[in-house]
């Protein structure tokens, strides 16, 4: 199994050393007044949100966002380093800082208007029914340019043989986050549709009936959890047979993608309703849809009144922002998303080096070997779905720090003066680069993540677990603090990574990343019976009046938050073998679950807590502390709690 390991530095900037003098729990987050066994997020987090009210450029604000913060700061150094005109900048220095600097030219920026798009636009408006090909030829120029009209091509591993890289063809084109939020009838999602319109009306007319259309043929979210729902390999005949109406060759052809003989159509239906009700449009809807697109995804790279009007519906109507964050976060947040990997390496020199390998290497294999037993303990399971858990547990290869190899910007030419072509250009480059992967063996290697994100993934097609850097570090890990501390915090989101291999939706991919139903039917039985409990559970949950959580939506979340816990206690356990002494009053296993609970401190705005509950499949921080250690005999036991307080479940779920 493949370790790679980038981990804290003793020379790290003090800002994000803030916090690395502490040796136990985060004691003034805390809320002492509350009791641990009626309401424990209270009582880990109560202070810390008192004390952090939402900031006003924010939707949510917690411990993740705080820390990403400290982050920026650190990226806003090296960017400002970069982007002075010196002489002899290497390659490196002078992509991401005249990147930055483009971003921080407003005065260019609102001087050039609406001019880098107007030939497009112009284009656009001079489509015609007449000629379908037109149709085509700009759905294929506007995806290469990062903007996802009708649908979303390009290119995935196969689900089934996770070795070759496919084409993949999959429902998208609309604007608002979901399909619920043009077809639900209550008045909130009414106030936002009129908010939509007046906002399009201001930007564009005649795109919610164009994009509603789109709405009603969608899949929804819960099932598209299912891989097996959305995995239907067909070759191009069978595609044009599905959807005649639409040339997909001369599309593919013009998005620079190879030649393919299949490729996998996720939402067939979809497709194929699209392909009867579409045409129904007059030329007037398409040409103001793939305007509106244009505009929306080039807003905030045009001069102010576009970037405002974005600001004002998609951030302010719809999450509850009050403000924009500052410029120049903005644009070191830009800087990341185009030029990540450039951005990434410096941050690695900055902010990182070995001084921590041993105890990371020391959290992840404890943390394997307490899942390899939880999995050999599991009662319900039987011996031959058993065996094929373990080897695949045993196959997970762990990614922590940076990727194995870094993205080739070297043919990416960047402009101090010339923002929207900038990122015009970096996005072009990534999507010729993932185009061009279909045909080809899939890279296992290639991360989804930039190295700075507070964030972790797990890849079902690689098997793997994936820590950026950006995460290492306080309030979720730190060298200097209480081991059970770390392993409440970095510990569970290990374990969190680990879990998903064998969720509702990670469980149907074997220990190779293809699509396999290894289990037997019984065993596949056991386990939906007790993921239906968790399911059940937190849809009971509301984390805004008159809005309940989707329980099937986020249950691959709750899944592995419940499963991370447990395996970090029992890694723990093993651990300290006995040395239970008390810091800061607190025993070690009060200290593991008081770590866990206070990386989810966090404040939201009504309007993204009602947002989140119909898109995210992760439940609130309050949620996935009170509802992972409400089904735990172990945290009642660590806090005493009796049967019959709310954070002892009546039906306590437990999977993994």
């Amino acid at each position: 199994m493949r370790i790679a390991i980038l981990l804290l530095s003793a020379a790290l900037p003090a800002a994000l050393w803030a916090q690395a003098s502490k040796t136990g729990v985060d004691a003034p987050a805390m809320n002492k007044a509350a009791d641990p066994c009626v309401d424990f997020y209270q009582y880990a987090c109560g202070n810390w949100i008192a004390s952090h009210p939402l900031p006003s450029d924010y939707a949510r604000y917690g411990r993740f966002a705080e820390l990403q913060d400290r982050n920026q700061k650190v990226e806003l150094d090296i960017l400002k380093a970069a982007a002075e005109p010196r002489p002899g900048r290497s390659p490196l220095d002078q992509k991401i800082g005249d990147y930055f600097a483009s971003c921080m030219d407003t005065a260019a920026i609102d001087k050039a208007g609406i001019a880098p798009i107007q030939a497009e636009l112009e284009r656009i408006n001079s489509m015609s029914m007449s000629d379908a090909g037109e149709i085509v030829d700009e759905t294929a120029r506007l995806h290469k340019a990062g903007v996802g009209v009708l649908f979303l091509f390009g290119s995935r591993p196969d689900p089934k043989d996770s070795n070759r890289t496919v084409a993949g063809l999959n429902q998208g084109g609309l604007s608002l986050p979901d399909r619920e939020y043009y077809l639900k009838q209550d008045a909130k999602s009414v106030e936002i549709r009129q908010r939509y319109v007046e906002h399009v009306a201001r930007m564009f007319r005649m795109v919610l009936d164009f994009e509603t259309v789109l709405a009603k043929a969608s899949m929804d979210r819960v099932t598209m959890r299912d891989p097996n729902k959305t995995y239907h390999m067909m070759s191009g005949q069978d595609l044009a047979a599905l959807a005649p109406g639409f040339d997909w060759d001369r599309c593919f052809k013009a998005t620079g993608a190879p030649a393919f003989d299949q490729l996998n159509v996720g939402q067939p239906d979809t497709i194929k309703e699209l392909n009867a009700t579409l045409p129904e449009q007059p030329i007037e809807a398409w040409r103001a849809y793939y305007a509106y697109h244009l505009l929306r995804g080039a807003a905030t790279e045009l001069a102010r009144p576009f970037e405002d009007e974005y600001f004002d519906f998609w951030e302010r109507s719809l999450h509850g922002v009050q403000q924009p964050r500052p410029r120049e976060v903005r644009c070191a947040e830009r800087t990341d998303g185009a030029l990540g990997d450039l951005l990434g390496q410096k941050y690695i020199e900055v902010a990182f080096g070995p001084d921590a390998k041993a105890q990371i290497t020391e959290l992840v294999e404890g943390l394997e070997k307490a899942m390899g037993k939880d999995i050999e303990g599991l009662p319900w399971m039987t011996d031959a779905t058993r065996k094929a858990a373990l080897l695949k547990l045993k196959a997970i290869t762990n990614n922590v720090g940076y990727p194995a190899k870094w993205r080739d910007y070297s043919k990416l030419t960047i402009a101090r003066d010339r923002y929207f072509d900038n990122t015009r250009s970096a996005v072009e480059t990534i999507y010729r680069q993932r185009i061009e992967k279909v045909g080809k063996p899939t890279d296992k290697s290639e991360w989804m993540m930039t190295t700075p994100t507070v964030n972790a993934f797990y890849s079902a097609p690689n098997n793997s677990i994936n820590f950026p850097a950006g995460i290492l570090q306080p309030p979720f890990f730190d060298p200097k603090r209480d081991m059970a501390v770390n392993y409440g915090g970095v510990g569970a989101v290990i374990g969190h990574e680990m879990t998903h291999g064998f969720d509702d939706s990670g469980r149907k991919y074997d220990a190779d990343g293809n699509l396999r139903d290894w289990w037997t039917a019984q065993d596949g039985a056991e386990f939906d019976k007790r993921a239906a409990c968790i399911a059940n559970e937190y849809s009971a949950f509301s984390p805004v009046s008159g809005v309940n959580l989707n329980g099937k939506l986020t249950l691959g979340e709750n899944s592995a938050d419940n499963g991370g816990v447990r395996i970090a206690y029992m890694a723990m356990q093993e651990a300290l073998k006995g040395k239970n002494g008390k810091i800061d009053g607190f025993t070690p296993e009060q200290r593991l679950f008081l770590g866990f609970a206070q990386v989810w401190c966090e404040n939201m705005s009504p309007e993204e807590a009602r947002s989140r509950a119909m898109t995210d499949p992760h439940s609130p921080g309050r949620f996935r502390v009170n509802g992972t250690v409400q089904n735990m005999p172990e945290f009642q036991k660590a806090f005493a709690c009796k049967a019959g307080q709310p954070m002892v479940s009546d039906n306590a779920c437990r999977v993994w």
